[in-house]
Formats: structure tokens, C-alpha cells, sequence
């Protein structure tokens, strides 16, 4: 089955379910496909014009293009009404489509549509379209050096060889990183062509939503501690004293931000894979069941960027430590956005 076959078919699914929307039997549409420059659907309902731009799915690069290629075609005539269609529209998605003011629809039913004398909005209804697909290139584990290092600080801009310098990746594999996120709209140049996030909140809301903690290898077990403060604590001396490059993250490096929640498992990312010794050396039974430490080997070295020492204990920068609490159990979602509040916006304490 060709990938025009699969377009068209797509297309004419969006069709379909933009006329069901509008409580119309009867729609009008012309599909284009292969053609770069031009939205793939247009629509006629009534005496509205809806040009469609369809998107397998909805990462933030393919939204952000969608949402240029409509602002193009829309220039040309003001009674047409643009929309993003998608297979399920997420949360960055939205925020995306909100932030350019433009609609979107998707194919598991949801929908925000604005235009003269016309409102819809449907909201609610779960993803029919679940896959474990690959993650945008921007946010691949050595690729997302960029988006970490923008984040870390919001309130500047960089030049790429900067940039290139700062995370130890070359400049031309900067220059495609850089290009990626200023398509999907997440990043922006200034006169001089220095680079900064274009909205910090979003561009970290985009890499969350890619972000999975357990693509790292995760030993899990057990070391002996009287709670968690001094699991962390007991760990840390004993890396350090082995001389193993560490930094905390998860819960227990929420906490030694924050002070927020008291926790029982503690995770530590390790920049080497670790010695036959070492579970003696730190007092560590593997056991997943009732585990209270993991330990972690990294997919990509880039998590140790700008780590800092907080009471003794090196751990990740609050960036690394907010996407890896969507990871982790007990009260880590609300760790996560206290984390957020005192740390991870512009202009606060550092």
C-alpha cells in the first residue's frame, strides 16, 4: 500500500469527520497530495472553505509545519478557515494551534474550530490512536542537548557555535537540531541570528510529552536506610568515595530542591556502567519488587549538563529532574510541579 494511497485515505477520513462535526451529510473536498507548498485538503461546507493541513501525528515539528504551510495558503484568501487535522491532537499540539490562532481537528473526535459565525470545540474523547512511535528528532536522547541547554537558560540567546560548544556536538548537527525546533515554531532568532526558546513553558512541554524515563537501563534494588533522606545521603558519600561520576534525580533530587515531600526511592544516574564491586561497595540487593534505589546508565551523557551540588549531594539540573519525575512513583507528579514553579521558568532563582 503506497504512502499517496495512505495520504488520500487519511484525508478523506478528515473529510468525513469535519462534515459529521458540522452536522453536514454532504461535503465537497479535493485532495492534494505530493505537492509541498499547498495545505493536502480542501474542504467545502455550506458556504464556509476549510483548508486542511493533515499530519500523521502530532509532535511538535509536524504541528509546526502544518501551521506554517496554513498561514501561507490563508494569506491568499481571508474566507478560508485553516486547520490542523491529526489522528489525536495533544496538549503541545493545542497549545501550538492556540498560540498561531488557528483550528485543528482530529480524527478521534476532538476539535477547536473558530471562525465567522462559527464556533466547536469538543474536547475529551481518548486517543484512538495509541502507538509507541519514534520520538521527534529534536528530543532524541543526544539531540535534546539543545532543547536542555535552552531551557537551563530561558532568558538568553545563543549563537550555534555556542550553542555547539556548550553541549559538545558539532556545529552542523546543531544547525539541523536548530532548524527542526525553529519549524515546529519552539525556538526563535533574534536580528542577529542568536537562538533562544521561543517559549520556554512550551518548548518543555514538547520534549515532556516525547520523554520516557524508562528508555534509560534501570538496575533496580535495595540498600539499607532509615528513610530517605538518609538513603541519599548513604549513596551519594559511597559513589563519591568510589570514585563514580553521579548526580541524584527523580524524588530524591525534587527534594533537595525543594524540601518538598518526604520520599522512599532515591534514582542516581552513573556515567559508567558499574564495576562487580560496587553493589558491595554500596551495600545494594538487586530486587524490582522492593526497590528503593535505581540506578541508572544513560541513553545519552547530555543528562549531566550543568549538574549542581545541593547539601552535599551532586544532582541533575532541575530540567533533567522535572522530565524524569513523570517516571517515578509517590507523590512525584506533585514534586514535579512545585519543582516547576520555583525552578524551570524565566527569571527565577538559579
Amino acid at each position: 500500500m503506497n504512502s499517496a494511497f495512505l495520504e488520500r485515505r487519511f484525508a478523506r477520513a478528515v473529510s468525513s469527520a469535519l462534515a459529521d462535526l458540522l452536522g453536514e451529510k454532504q461535503i465537497s473536498s479535493e485532495v492534494e497530495i505530493g505537492e509541498s507548498t499547498r495545505p493536502n485538503l480542501i474542504a467545502r461546507v455550506g458556504n464556509r472553505v476549510f483548508i486542511v493541513e493533515c499530519k500523521a501525528n502530532a509532535s511538535s515539528s509536524q504541528v509546526g509545519v502544518a501551521i506554517e504551510r496554513l498561514r501561507g495558503a490563508a494569506k491568499h484568501d481571508r474566507r478560508m478557515v485553516p486547520l490542523v487535522a491529526v489522528p489525536y491532537m495533544g496538549e503541545v499540539g493545542r497549545r501550538l494551534c492556540e498560540n498561531a490562532d488557528i483550528g485543528w481537528i482530529d480524527l478521534s473526535g476532538n476539535a477547536l474550530i473558530r471562525a465567522k459565525d462559527l464556533f466547536v470545540r469538543v474536547e475529551g474523547r481518548p486517543n484512538r490512536f495509541k502507538t509507541a512511535g519514534r520520538p521527534p528528532d529534536v528530543f532524541a536522547p543526544k539531540s535534546a542537548r539543545i532543547a536542555r541547554w535552552l531551557l537551563m537558560h530561558p532568558d538568553e540567546a545563543w549563537t550555534q557555535r555556542e550553542l555547539a560548544r556548550s553541549t559538545g556536538m558539532d556545529e552542523g548537527f546543531v544547525s539541523r537540531i536548530v532548524k527542526r525546533l525553529a519549524v515546529a515554531d519552539l525556538v526563535s532568532r533574534d536580528e542577529s541570528g542568536r537562538v533562544r526558546s521561543r517559549d520556554a513553558n512550551l518548548l518543555l512541554d514538547a520534549w515532556a510529552e516525547t520523554y520516557r524515563f524508562e528508555n534509560h537501563t534501570i538496575l533496580k534494588g535495595h540498600v539499607a536506610a532509615r528513610s530517605g533522606e538518609d538513603l541519599v545521603n548513604t549513596v551519594a558519600d559511597r559513589l563519591g568515595s568510589a570514585k563514580l561520576r553521579y548526580a541524584a534525580t527523580g524524588l530524591a533530587a525534587a527534594w533537595l530542591y525543594c524540601r518538598f515531600a518526604s520520599f522512599r526511592l532515591a534514582s542516581f544516574y552513573l556515567a559508567e556502567e558499574p564495576t562487580a564491586d560496587l553493589p558491595d561497595r554500596i551495600g545494594f540487593r538487586e530486587d524490582p519488587r522492593g526497590a528503593n534505589l535505581w540506578l541508572v546508565l544513560p541513553k545519552d551523557m547530555g543528562v549531566f549538563q550543568e549538574t549542581r551540588v545541593i547539601r552535599d549531594v551532586t544532582c541533575v539540573h532541575p530540567v533533567q529532574v522535572y522530565l524524569d519525575l513523570a517516571g517515578h512513583p509517590e507523590r512525584a507528579p506533585e514534586a514535579a510541579e512545585r519543582l516547576r514553579a520555583d525552578f524551570l521558568k524565566p527569571g527565577a532563582h538559579d
